[in-house]
């Protein structure tokens, strides 16, 4: 399974999660460039499956909403 598989079938409570824990690391400090840049990049990730997330809620409400005003 590759990553990216690995990765688009995260729960958003799960991507939140590990973003928390990600930014923990990164505010802790401690780490090498090379280590912060691959956090700091793990993060952009999670951060983007989190706001895709909240993309699809969002769209659900709205479409969810509409149908209720037209009924």
């Amino acid at each position: 399974m590759s990553e990216e598989t690995k990765e688009e079938r995260l729960s958003y409570e799960q991507a939140r999660a590990e973003l928390a824990s990600v930014v923990e690391r990164l505010e802790a400090g401690g780490t090498t460039l090379e280590e912060s840049l691959a956090l700091w990049e793990r993060g952009e990730k999670l951060a983007g499956i989190c706001q895709a997330w909240l993309d699809g809620a969002r769209a659900r409400l709205d479409a969810a909403r509409q149908e209720a005003a037209e009924s």
